[in-house]
């Protein structure tokens, strides 16, 4: 056996001996999505054509764990079909992204920590989610300390972003933080507590986040700081359950918009009625802005949550819209009905007022019913989805357009393919 050959193996052999001692998983996620669009996220004009289009999330995960640490990479790419011309040798949108990239390290004594790209997503979502039914998602870029034992946890985050690309930035854009919009913020800090017992879970959370203010000095007298901080609790009890959240806001908004008194308050309660059929009511009140008082607002955006999961699926409110405006009080009633091992149906109904008046002296806003069917076959699975809004008086005020002017259905339905293929695991050997 020659040297050449002798190296590959003792090479071989150092591979397999550390994937031994640890355990490596390499899957992916191919998402497909079909969605006919006539009035999804606000009202449709008569004028206008409904839309069809089809996106596709696509991913590969690679997650590497031993005693010590634990690696973990997302590859991402969204791709809307058709949307670059034949032969064309770069992809136009920019669509590829690293969309996780962290490494969790085991400190001892229920002590880790986790630093990079990734996911904060709590309890049911509403402040931190992971908001996975968009097809790009969302992540953060931070440091974060953990200490989890038996039934308690507590999690302590912090990020401090930047956007220049090269390390004279220092010298040449200081620490201003030119990424702007959707609440992107500078600085971050967020402690999160959460205890569980028997039939109950509580959590606690306090999140602040800085935004660049660009008509001030760059020092951290240029920051806007909003606090956000409250509790969920969730009850479970044989058939039974129920779940609260309680959110207060305070401080400034991104440029410097004064935040006072702003709150959110929900309840849901879900009975299973019997092994088939599973039933949920639930009342929502997010604080609005009465724009009584220049420079300041009353009103509650619930940042960085899977806002699709909640105030209707059509995403009328707090999906890149209704900021600081007149709040929200929606009263929904769901069914949930398993037609089969593999198969169920969802319905819910939706009823929209706002916290504050409209100019108008309008509250109701509408009512909105969802309809989502799901199967699991083999490997994969199929969603299929309906929903249709059904405006008032104050969803046109609102939306800046007159009855007869808009459409006269507003309705929206997509199909979605979901496979994650697991392509290579390997059994962890201790």
């Amino acid at each position: 056996m020659n040297a050449i050959k002798k190296n590959r193996l003792a090479l071989l052999c150092l591979l397999v001996a550390q994937i031994s001692f640890a355990q490596l998983t390499i899957d992916g996620q191919f998402r497909p999505r079909t969605e006919y669009r006539n009035g999804f996220g606000n009202l449709m004009p008569d004028t206008a054509e409904p839309g069809l289009a089809t996106s596709t999330r696509a991913r590969l995960n690679i997650d590497y764990q031993t005693e010590t640490y634990q690696f973990y990479l997302s590859l991402q790419d969204v791709l809307v079909w058709g949307e670059n011309r034949q032969l064309l040798p770069d992809d136009e949108n920019n669509s590829f992204a690293v969309f996780e990239a962290w490494a969790k390290l085991n400190l001892g004594s229920g002590w880790s920590t986790k630093l990079g790209r990734q996911l904060l997503s709590y309890d049911d979502q509403r402040i931190l989610g992971d908001v996975d039914w968009t097809q790009q998602a969302r992540n953060h870029d931070a440091a974060l300390l953990r200490y989890s034992k038996e039934k308690f946890m507590l999690d302590l985050a912090i990020a401090f972003n930047q956007d220049f690309d090269n390390p004279s930035g220092f010298q040449s854009v200081g620490n201003a933080y030119n990424t702007t919009g959707f609440f992107s913020y500078k600085t971050m800090q967020m402690l999160y507590l959460k205890q569980k017992w028997e039939n109950l879970a509580a959590s606690l959370v306090a999140l602040n986040n800085g935004f660049q203010n660009f008509d001030e000095a760059d020092n951290a007298e240029g920051l806007s700081s909003l606090q956000t901080f409250g509790a969920h609790l969730m009850y479970n009890k044989g058939s039974l359950g129920f779940a609260a959240n309680v959110f207060l806001q305070t401080g400034e908004r991104q440029g410097g918009l004064k935040v006072k008194g702003a709150y959110l308050l929900g309840l849901d309660a879900n009975y299973n009625a019997s092994d088939v059929i599973g039933l949920g009511v639930g009342v929502e009140v997010i604080s609005g802005n009465d724009g009584q008082t220049v420079g300041e607002t009353g009103a509650f955006f619930p940042l960085y949550g899977t806002n699709h999961k909640f105030n209707g699926l059509m995403d009328y409110f707090y999906v890149g819209n209704h900021a600081n405006t007149i709040g929200l009080f929606d009263m929904h009633a769901s069914v949930n009905v398993k037609l089969g091992k593999k198969s169920s149906l969802m319905a819910k109904f939706w009823n929209f007022k706002g916290q504050q008046n409209l100019p108008s002296g309008e509250k109701a806003l509408g009512s909105e019913v969802d309809l989502v069917y799901s199967h699991s076959f083999n490997g994969y699975a199929v969603k299929i989805g309906y929903s249709h809004m059904f405006p008032a008086d104050g969803m046109y005020e609102l939306k800046g357009i007159t009855e007869a002017d808009a459409a006269s259905t507003q309705h929206w339905a997509w199909v979605m393919l979901a496979i994650k293929p697991k392509f290579f695991t390997t059994a962890k050997v201790d």
